[in-house]
């Protein structure tokens, strides 16, 4: 069937006539042995233009599918760019008519369960393309996460031991990497958040029937975006007030990684089906097992915009289980302040996690994540946990820690122009390696690796 985009250039041309009019044709790509890359949606801002116009110095073929007017903007290579207008419910057979019309080889997509990626995922995979995955790192902030094939509950980090790691580990002897000093991009993430929902608000009639992967709609998307730039200096006048509160008490703390209710991880990767489900189970927990004098601490994601009913939820459980005054909800902000004084944690599978293990303190984690290894993820029950948690196995988790930065964990960020720069410096030569970065380093072939350290 002829597929509808949002400028299809001559009526009636289908999606085969269409596609051979745009770039060069397939035949020559195939003649060099050149790559091409199509890439989908990708992090709000500049880094998948950015990432392109690399690739295309390198000498590969590059296409870009767009769904709304933010990634449009973002691209502004009109030549690349196909812009899609049709039902959702086409798209399977759209991108597999457009992979082979163009001899597409590889997929390239931030994130991997929302449904354009999802079912992008599953024909690549039937017509042998590689499928190259970004997120936002495991050991974030300093790294961003690159892997084939999937993220999170989908990468290969799910069936890897800890002993199959350090005998892939033997055959490297790179200096174990450190984190930068100060490295941060948080501001820029929710201003291009921002920016992207409201292109999309305010001039998306070429794209009628695109869909949002979440349930708020664009309109709403922007407005908490802009709310939660407007009220950054109070959010930060709370947290601090909060902050000060758990620090002047003189109780052990226990901590609550929360999560974004809409985050892929806890939608896709976990068995709750809200924040409010997670908040009463660690708080029956807590009321059953910790001793009475100690005080259970929540902390909000960064990014927490106000969308899911946490503070009502939290409140309403701290009456239900008596916990009054030994329960506090902070804001955001820095992590290591609170660990620094935490006994434990507890999270569904958030990657703030990887924080507290690297401290050598005790996690329990309720849903499936990268890090969930019985080596150091506590198989207790809440109520057990909170009574008397067992520690990590630190050595394992160092072990662990070092092979993420051998293989997934690249240096940089997707939001800042110095955050792109460095990043950009590493990611390119591993898409373009043929074996993804957990097999190149297993037959020590891995990438070589940016130091991070400053030269005195």
């Amino acid at each position: 069937m002829p597929v509808q985009y949002a400028r299809d250039p001559t009526p009636g041309v289908t999606t085969a006539a269409f596609l051979n009019t745009r770039n060069c044709s397939f035949e020559w790509r195939r003649f060099l042995d050149q790559k091409t890359f199509l890439f989908l949606q990708g992090p709000h801002g500049p880094f998948f233009h950015r990432l392109a116009q690399m690739l295309r110095l390198a000498g590969q073929g590059i296409l870009r599918v767009g769904f709304n007017r933010g990634d449009e903007v973002f691209w502004p290579d009109r030549d690349s760019y196909i812009p899609y207008a049709n039902k959702p419910e086409h798209w399977p057979e759209v991108i597999a008519e457009l992979i082979a019309a163009r001899g597409i080889t590889d997929l390239v997509l931030y994130g991997d369960t929302r449904p354009i990626h999802a079912e992008a995922i599953a024909v690549a995979r039937q017509m042998g393309l590689t499928v190259h995955v970004f997120e936002e790192g495991y050991l974030r902030p300093y790294w961003i996460t690159y892997e084939r094939g999937g993220s999170n509950g989908n990468s290969r980090l799910m069936s890897l031991t800890v002993p199959q790691m350090r005998a892939a580990l033997a055959r490297s002897q790179i200096e174990f990497p450190d984190a930068p000093p100060r490295w941060g991009d948080m501001r820029h993430h929710m201003f291009y958040g921002a920016l992207y929902h409201f292109l999309v608000m305010a001039n998306n009639g070429a794209y009628p029937n695109f869909r949002p992967h979440r349930e708020l709609t664009v309109r709403q998307e922007f407005r908490l975006y802009l709310h939660q730039l407007l009220t950054m200096p109070w959010n930060r006048l709370q947290r601090a007030i909060a902050t000060h509160r758990v620090r002047s008490s003189g109780c052990p703390v226990h901590l609550v990684l929360m999560q974004l209710e809409h985050d892929s991880s806890f939608r896709a990767h976990s068995d709750f089906a809200s924040q409010t489900e997670f908040i009463d189970r660690v708080m029956a927990g807590f009321a059953r097992g910790a001793p009475r004098h100690h005080h259970l601490v929540f902390k909000a994601h960064p990014l927490e915009d106000g969308r899911a009913p946490i503070t009502r939820a939290i409140e309403r459980a701290t009456r239900i289980h008596g916990l009054q005054d030994r329960v506090h909800y902070i804001r955001g902000g820095k992590l290591a302040g609170l660990l620094a004084q935490a006994r434990s944690a507890v999270t569904v599978n958030s990657t703030a996690a990887q924080q507290v293990l690297w401290r050598g303190l005790p996690l329990k984690a309720f849903g499936r994540a990268v890090y969930s290894k019985p080596e150091f993820v506590s198989p207790q029950s809440i109520a057990d946990f909170f009574a008397a948690p067992r520690r990590p196995d630190t050595r394992a988790y160092r072990d662990y820690r070092h092979y993420l930065l051998e293989t997934s964990q690249v240096p940089g960020g997707y939001y800042s122009t110095k955050g792109r720069r460095i990043l950009l410096r590493q990611v390119v030569d591993m898409m373009l390696s043929p074996e993804d970065p957990y097999d190149a380093l297993s037959i020590g072939n891995a990438t070589p690796r940016q130091q991070l350290r400053v030269a005195r």
